[in-house]
């Protein structure tokens, strides 16, 4: 299970500046062990591992707890620990021969268990200069976790980025609970156009004396103000890192010599649109000669493909060769490992659909071969993930759906199952015993695409009954709402428990389907989703079965913005009878500088990309419509803020709505009972939305160049 740290940090604000530790081990992946350091920096005590048992009066005890599927990825996962009664102690993890820990965002340096910390980095300033840890933005928005430090595989030396927020405005979030009059906590949170934290790498020697040594960005003039998307440790003294620009528009891949900070360019990447995907790690040769990683390759009409790349230094040559391993008009979602010894490396493509994910190998000499390991190797399972055993000889094989997820150990060489680690019987046994939705797929054409719709219908289904219809919306760019993954959500509910019909669409600027169809709502986003949703809306309102009285939309984040902005949809002749947005973004400049300008450009220089897609110009045009608005009080990553702007105008409309807060709550929700309290509500206005009999039929959309 995945671990919770502090349990005011998961009430939404960002961790106490290195108020808990944390280290990554070196070399090999394996099972983390822990430290408890006391905090004043001493000795280091070693920590069992076994069930969780209540500490005296510590109140602060790390505690299991599932994680939400859209939280950005963690670094570690790990079991349940005991923890002895040390007041403010700090957990990490260690390198068998050497640890560190992160405290005030100062590093320490333990080289063995109980002797005693040293101090080698010492710039940290809690909540404002941070020494390898993430800052809010670079957590959510650029590295996607809170580790921001990486150990050279011989545990010899430390890479660590040093964030520095203070020229950043601060965001004041109030408390309202559990004091007499509300408090505020504070962090350093940039909105479009205004000042970035900045960053550097640095990279300090633990054997001897420590000796730190930053690594030189590029020379070059659209650099001036970049980010630091990706570092991976190449060799023991190479270390590989991707820089990108603020525009994010031009990535550089370089290799820096960690003994001198010099930095040598790979690789550059430019795009008229904005670069995707840059946070992915090259995988190396053992010596870091040769290294894979993927990069959009243009692949004819529908744009660029993201394919693997090999890179090969020659000899006495200050340039590589780069050779293109895979080609086609689908995407490697993921490199997994590269097999030296065999010349072959694996990966997961796209290659059989967009909604499917399956492991292949490839030659990595010759003709570059490929072939598909788990096409039809599990019985209705077509999405897969995969992870490699270290020397490569097996690998570990998790199937994700169509059915009940299960994981087996395979043999690389010829991919046979060896046996079955979880099969998930229990789960397998609860499904077949309830009336689980039907799923269906088609494709509509819009312009000159082909886009994927999911339709999930009542088990009962039958095509003389009316059945409302319920739009799911995401949206987020780059993002995919329709896969073959097995899931049971609250919409699941609505399906089976209350005859709904729910749709989900993958409509222009969604992933996996080339960057054409990505980069098509640059600088306009919300008109062409709206115009794709609604087309798909439409092909289902002429199936008889869909009653045209009762058709609501949902979406949260980046998708209650959609919702929002399609609500108002079809004016004299209203869509839909309802809809609910969960956290919605109302203005993108009040959030994060670089979601907002990687899709917008830099506001200040040219708003009217800001002002068109303000959700303010879209909720005048709401009549009766039903809408629901949720929102957490302590939201740090779409703030509240958002919501009241949007009430502000909604109110001028004289808008049918409904407000549904959760004081001091963070955007994940971390108690349980709260999320069930969430998605009961949600299920609940739609049962009552659908009930509505007394409204005119919601006509379909008129069409727009059918009679011609």
């Amino acid at each position: 299970e995945s671990t919770r740290f502090l349990q005011q940090e998961r009430r939404g604000f960002p961790r106490r500046a290195g108020g808990h530790g944390s280290c990554i081990r070196a070399g090999r992946e394996g099972r983390p062990h822990g430290c408890l350091c006391p905090i004043h920096p001493g000795s280091c005590r070693k920590v069992t591992w076994g069930p969780a048992h209540p500490v005296g009066s510590l109140e602060r005890v790390p505690m299991p707890a599932p994680q939400p599927k859209h939280r950005p990825p963690r670094a570690f996962k790990m079991q349940h620990f005991i923890m002895e009664p040390l007041f403010n102690a700090v957990l990490f993890f260690f390198f068998p021969s050497n640890q560190i820990f992160i405290f005030e965002n100062n590093i320490y340096y333990c080289a063995h268990v109980g002797k005693q910390a040293i101090r080698v980095v010492s710039t940290g300033k809690e909540g404002v200069i941070f020494n390898g840890l993430s800052d809010w933005l670079y957590e959510e928005e650029i590295l996607k976790t809170h580790i921001a430090h990486w150990w050279s595989p011989d545990g010899t030396r430390l890479a660590y980025a040093t964030i520095n927020a203070s020229r950043v405005p601060t965001m004041e979030i109030p408390v309202y609970t559990g004091s007499l009059y509300p408090t505020v906590k504070t962090y350093h949170y940039p909105k479009a156009g205004m000042e970035n934290p900045t960053i550097s790498l640095h990279v300090i020697g633990l054997n001897g004396p420590t000796h730190d040594l930053e690594m030189t960005p590029p020379d070059d003039q659209r650099m001036r103000d970049y980010y630091i998307t990706m570092v991976k440790w190449a060799t023991s003294t190479k270390v590989a890192v991707n820089w990108l620009n603020r525009a994010q528009n031009v990535s550089i891949l370089t290799l820096c010599d960690a003994t001198t900070g010099v930095c040598t360019k790979k690789h550059e990447d430019e795009s008229e649109g904005w670069l995707h995907r840059q946070n992915e790690e090259p995988i190396f040769s053992k010596d870091g000669r040769k290294f894979f990683f993927v990069r959009a390759i243009p692949q004819g009409g529908r744009g660029k493909f993201y394919h693997i790349t090999m890179s090969s230094s020659q000899p006495n040559s200050s340039s590589d060769n780069l050779q293109s391993i895979t080609s086609g008009d689908w995407d490697v979602t993921k490199i997994l490992a590269y097999d030296e010894k065999r010349h072959k490396i694996y990966f997961h493509s796209t290659e059989d659909l967009p909604r499917r994910r399956h492991l292949y190998s490839a030659n990595t000499n010759g003709n570059f071969n490929r072939r598909c390991l788990s096409c039809d190797l599990i019985e209705n399972c077509t999405y897969f993930s995969a992870s490699f055993s270290h020397n490569l000889e097996y690998f570990l094989l998790t199937c994700e759906g169509p059915r009940v997820p299960m994981v087996t150990v395979h043999n690389t060489t010829d991919a046979q199952k060896i046996f079955e680690l979880e099969v998930n019987e229990n789960v397998q046994l609860t499904v077949n015993d309830r009336q689980m939705p039907k799923v269906e797929y088609m494709e509509i054409k819009i312009d000159d695409y082909k886009l994927p719709m999911q339709i999930l219908k009542p088990a009962t289904f039958s095509d003389t009954a009316h059945y409302p219809l319920l739009l799911i919306v995401d949206g987020t760019p780059g993002s995919q709402i329709v896969t073959e993954r097995f899931e049971v959500t609250w919409e699941s509910v609505m399906v089976s428990s209350h005859n709904a019909i729910v749709l989900k669409f993958d409509g222009r600027g969604s992933g996996f389907q080339g960057t054409k169809l990505l980069h098509e709502v640059k600088r306009r986003l919300g008109l062409l989703e709206e115009k794709d949703q609604l087309e798909a809306v439409r092909t289902m309102l002429k199936e008889h079965y869909i009653d045209k009285m009762r058709v609501g939309v949902f979406g949260k984040d980046y998708g209650g913005y959609l919702s929002t902005y399609m609500l108002p949809a079809g004016e004299e002749n209203q869509v839909f009878a309802c809809g609910a947005a969960l956290s919605p973004l109302t203005d993108f400049k009040l959030y994060a500088s670089a979601f907002s300008e990687r899709y917008l450009g830099l506001h200040g220089i040219d708003n009217r990309a800001y002002e068109i897609t303000k959700l303010a110009h879209r909720v005048s045009l709401l009549k009766e419509q039903t809408f629901l608005i949720i929102h957490a009080t302590a939201d740090e990553k779409i703030h509240f803020q958002h919501t009241a702007d949007l009430i502000t105008h909604l109110i001028r409309a004289k808008a049918n709505y409904s407000l549904q807060i959760y004081p001091d709550e963070s955007h994940y929700f971390s108690n349980a009972a709260l999320e069930q309290h969430l998605y009961n509500s949600i299920v609940n206005f739609f049962v009552a939305c659908f009930q509505v009999q007394d409204k005119l039929p919601m006509a379909p959309l008129k069409e727009e160049e059918d009679d011609d």
